[in-house]
């Protein structure tokens, strides 16, 4: 299976792992590795650049609350899942995910409700087979010690109560578009398949604050988008008809569901694994009025990468309720678009989408070169005739003007090429022997296995300027 085959590769090759091993694991909790603490970054780092095109400011607030804010926000209240724990060996699961696996598609919104699922169709614990009763509600907020403390279950709250001061930041104009990258934390009742249902994470959040009348335009829509309505309906069409239509509620939501395609989409995934599904309303939080989740085919199944949520004026007017804070302008409430990528989700199915073996059974990662953690791999051809010094200052001058580079001499060159392929290195820069007659070598690309031959001085030039400079060698 190619999950299976990608979270084996991550570990082994160090882009992610475990936490915690050496005295036992803890459930939840993953490190990442060097390959992939490089990879995060880059995708972040492409998140970042993407909304500063669309004149955002950025935020970076405190990882604990104090309970008044999530008093106010509705988390204390609201903020939980149903679960159900087996009398016999003590597993909990999460409800919803335990219907899902067993194909019940009926939303359970209460306990009352899901007790008479429970029952209805006689669900039993994988685990054990004994019969699965009385749920119950878990709140997934983590509280520290007997202090009135919370971890944050999202960036978005110090976002909100910092409104005041990020309206005076922007000098009093509206729209403002704020972005906030930091840890979230929620105690999952049964976290699973690594990455993607963690008790600590990282998001990746957008607070869109605007005024009816606010200009924002039909978005340019490049790229056909397949979405499911809440009635079943599957269409592929432009995100910029789908608003047109009326299948999108506003025009602020359809502008933010297009940019966020268009993220995806510069990092690499495939249009035919990525959709954009309608939340039905008794699915979404309790703060949105039109939800709509991007989700990846994996394995056959689709998993939330990112979320947008139509918050309204939910939360400035909860935040205006509880503090007495006057969060108005000119006596009317912003409203709030949210676009919330959870980035540790978009890494592990960045690396299903690149994954794949070539017909000779060697992996390769084809990740975008913009966020591939190295960029250019550098080897000898052989350890020995003056090639591993040439090498060994050709790769110092490179990495005078690129620092992700790696040097390789272990091993016969095509071991060296598919360890590189493996970890998504998109160029690899061999010295042979006629490198030594006249300065020049050869640069593979990954995907193609092609060669092209130029002298290094070209080559420093081009490293300057990665990754475009490279893809122009290869074009043709």
């Amino acid at each position: 299976m190619s999950f299976d085959d990608v979270v084996e590769l991550a570990k082994r090759r160090g882009f992610f792992w475990p936490s915690f091993m050496i005295y036992g694991g803890s459930s939840g909790f993953y490190d990442y590795g060097p390959l992939g603490t490089l990879l995060k970054d880059n995708i972040i780092n492409i998140w970042k650049r993407e909304y500063a095109k669309e004149g955002a400011i950025f935020l970076d607030t405190p990882v604990i609350s104090p309970a008044d804010v999530f008093r106010a926000s509705g988390h204390l209240e609201k903020f939980s899942d149903i679960a159900v724990k087996c009398s016999k060996c003590g597993t909990p699961y999460k409800l919803e995910s335990l219907l899902k696996s067993l194909g019940i598609t009926e939303i359970v919104k209460t306990v009352d409700e899901a007790a008479a699922i429970l029952e209805k169709y006689d669900v039993k614990c994988p685990k054990c087979g004994e019969k699965l009763r009385n749920p119950y509600d878990f709140n997934l907020m983590f509280r520290i010690g007997t202090n009135d403390l919370y971890l944050r279950p999202e960036t978005a709250q110090g976002i909100f109560i910092n409104f005041k001061n990020l309206y005076n930041y922007a000098r009093n104009a509206m729209p403002i578009i704020v972005c906030q990258v930091g840890k979230g934390f929620r105690n999952e009742i049964s976290p699973r398949q690594a990455l993607i249902r963690m008790r600590e994470f990282s998001q990746a959040e957008v607070e869109v604050f605007y005024l009816d009348g606010d200009d924002f335009p039909v978005p340019e829509s490049h790229a056909d988008l397949s979405l499911l309505r809440n009635t079943g309906e599957l269409q592929k069409v432009k995100v910029s008809e789908a608003f047109k239509s009326g299948i999108i509620g506003n025009r602020v939501m359809a502008y933010f569901l297009n940019k966020t395609y268009d993220i995806l989409l510069k990092l690499g995934f495939k249009q035919d694994r990525i959709r954009a599904r309608e939340h039905d309303p008794g699915e979404r939080a309790h703060y949105s009025s039109e939800t709509w989740d991007f989700e990846y085919l994996m394995d056959g199944d689709w998993i939330e990468i990112v979320g947008v949520s139509d918050r309204g004026t939910y939360d400035l007017g909860r935040h205006q309720q509880f503090s007495g804070e006057n969060f108005q302008i000119d006596g009317k409430t912003p409203k709030v678009i949210e676009p919330s990528y959870g980035v540790d989700r978009i890494l592990l199915t960045v690396m299903d989408s690149s994954y794949y073996k070539r017909d000779n059974g060697y992996k390769v990662l084809r990740l975008d070169p913009h966020i591939a953690p190295v960029h250019l791999a550098v080897f000898p051809l052989q350890k020995k005739d003056d090639l591993d010094r040439i090498a060994r200052g050709l790769f110092d001058r490179i990495r005078s003007v690129d620092p992700f580079v790696f040097y390789d001499d272990g091993g016969n060159i095509g071991r060296r090429y598919a360890r590189q392929d493996e970890i998504g290195t998109p160029y690899c820069v061999t010295i042979d022997y006629q490198s030594k007659e006249d300065g020049t070598v050869t640069i593979r690309e990954r995907d193609s296995t092609s060669q092209v031959r130029i002298s290094m001085d070209e080559l420093i030039e081009r490293a300057k300027y990665f990754p475009d400079s490279f893809t122009e060698l290869f074009k043709h």
